[in-house]
């Protein structure tokens, strides 16, 4: 077994007993990506000299003895929608597409204090708005398993990178099933924690009440590591919840005892894949054999959890992307063509004897801010701003805005129901598994129902987990997910480890092109 096949838990332990340096594993990923991700094109950027310095500083602590921190010299990889004052932070837009952030986000800052070793940017969809990481405005990722599919969205750049062993763990973010779908299309475990687990300081916005930070990692005890390194009240962040973070890795192994799972029929429906369902059904059984007890739950409302979802998400992606206008930073459009046309149409207008029309002519204020927000933002972000503004648009608020906040509660109100009956619920993470780059990138509306799945979590504010539980006879990935009460993430963790230390599909890794 390679260096970079090993998982990150086990990889602390051999780096902490002095049978593995930091530059030694570091080196060994840096190689694997220049070996394969031209192929895969999970990296936005790699900073390799920096992640060999941050390396080669840790090996010279701990051989210092200083005490280090929890991640000491484990290579971790970052969706570049996190802001880093050492990193160029793109969010994968050509709007952003050279801006150097001033601070570090809190996320970034707690990597860097736990001693992780930072490889580079992961790319994603643009500024996290899709569903298949090919809205990124400078590549496409494809998936370790097939290259011919999507590895999923919107951070599909790091679950890759996870899944294709370019990194042991990997950040990303979730607002609609931003990591659990990605996870569970590339084979990999993906988390994302309660609303307000981890701060979304420096987290460039999509949908502020719906965005969630959370681990990738091959094994759920690597996600918990992750998890417990970045969790934690954040004062500069007003949604951050001022709770102590539990120890997840001292209790991770610890099954849980009569434990209630509870299943959705409606999840079990037209629609759903039968591999998909018989993967599902399996990994059930597999509790049931561990003692657990399983009952059906009801979640009416989850019916209207998409249609919910892409009316509050566009809304406040609207107002969130509003700053980006050419002026205050990032990308502005070349001014001289749009200054030629407006002196051309006044003069035209004049010339016409139409006076009035000439002095209604855009600005060349106006005109820069269109002609930047026409040149920066690519075609799903577009859709998306222009869905939000007219959802909050005079005449539309009540009928569509506040509508979709009602339905919401509702849904929060079904799970809190049904958590009062079981302890987790269970269930598949996508209808299928990773389709075919291109198959949807015309019909957003099959796209927006990929997520049919994993956006009422969002919604909720309850953490969900997602860890492989299958294959398709074609050899893809098939993802479970696990959705447990507010601030259970340790309940979470523990009923994902149960299954996974029943099963081997964690240990399922792609055959890279080209490798030996």
């Amino acid at each position: 077994m390679s260096i970079v096949d090993r998982p990150a838990t086990e990889l602390r332990k051999s780096l902490a007993a002095g049978e593995l340096t930091s530059v030694e594993l570091t080196q060994a990923c840096l190689d694997r990506i220049a070996a394969h991700d031209q192929s895969i094109g999970a990296f936005l950027r790699v900073d390799g000299e920096r992640a060999l310095e941050q390396a080669k500083s840790v090996d010279k602590r701990r051989a210092a003895g200083e005490t280090l921190g929890p991640l000491a010299g484990i290579p971790v990889a970052v969706k570049d929608v996190l802001c880093d004052s050492q990193a160029i932070t793109t969010c994968a837009s050509q709007m952003l597409a050279e801006f150097r952030p001033p601070y570090d986000s809190t996320v970034v800052a707690r990597l860097k204090q736990a001693d992780a070793v930072l490889l580079g940017r992961t790319n994603m969809d643009e500024f996290a708005m899709g569903g298949s990481t090919e809205n990124s405005a400078f590549q496409q990722t494809r998936n370790p398993w097939d290259p011919t599919r999507t590895p999923g969205g919107s951070s599909g750049g790091s679950a890759a990178a996870v899944a294709a062993r370019f990194a042991p763990l990997a950040i990303g973010t979730d607002t609609g099933g931003s990591i659990r779908q990605p996870a569970g299309l590339c084979g990999i475990v993906g988390m994302k924690p309660t609303y307000g687990r981890v701060s979304r300081y420096g987290l460039v916005a999509f949908a502020s009440s719906l965005d969630q930070v959370g681990p990738f990692a091959t094994t759920t005890e690597d996600a918990a590591l992750l998890l417990e390194a970045v969790a934690g009240h954040d004062p500069r962040d007003s949604t951050s919840i001022n709770r102590p973070t539990p120890p997840y890795t001292d209790s991770i192994n610890k099954p849980l005892a009569g434990l209630k799972l509870g299943i959705v029929p409606e999840h079990f429906g037209a629609g759903l894949d039968p591999e998909v369902a018989a993967a599902v059904k399996s990994a059930i059984e597999v509790y049931k054999s561990l003692g657990a007890e399983v009952k059906e739950v009801a979640l009416p409302h989850g019916k209207y959890g998409v249609a919910a979802y892409y009316v509050i998400a566009p809304s406040e992606a609207s107002s969130n992307l509003a700053r980006y206008d050419g002026v205050h930073y990032g990308f502005r459009a070349d001014q001289s063509s749009a200054i030629a046309d407006l002196a051309a149409e006044r003069q035209a207008s004049v010339a016409a004897g139409n006076g009035a029309a000439a002095d209604n002519v855009d600005s060349p204020l106006v005109r820069m801010y269109r002609s930047t927000r026409e040149a920066g933002f690519g075609p799903e972000v577009k859709r998306r701003i222009m869905l939000g503004a007219y959802a909050l648009s005079a005449g539309y608020y009540d009928a569509y805005y506040l509508k979709a906040l009602k339905v919401r509660r509702l849904i929060r109100r079904d799970f809190d129901e049904a958590f009062k009956q079981v302890d987790l619920i269970v269930g598949p993470v996508t209808a299928g598994p990773a389709f075919k780059l291109g198959e949807m990138v015309d019909d957003p509306l099959a796209m927006y129902l990929v997520d049919l799945y994993t956006v009422s979590a969002n919604l909720a504010g309850i953490p969900a987990i997602s860890l492989p539980c299958g294959m398709t006879k074609a050899g893809l990935p098939i993802g479970l997910q696990l959705q447990g009460p507010p601030l259970e993430e340790d309940r979470l963790l523990r009923g994902a480890r149960m299954f996974e230390a029943a099963t081997d599909w964690h240990t399922k890794q792609p055959t890279l092109a080209g490798a030996k």
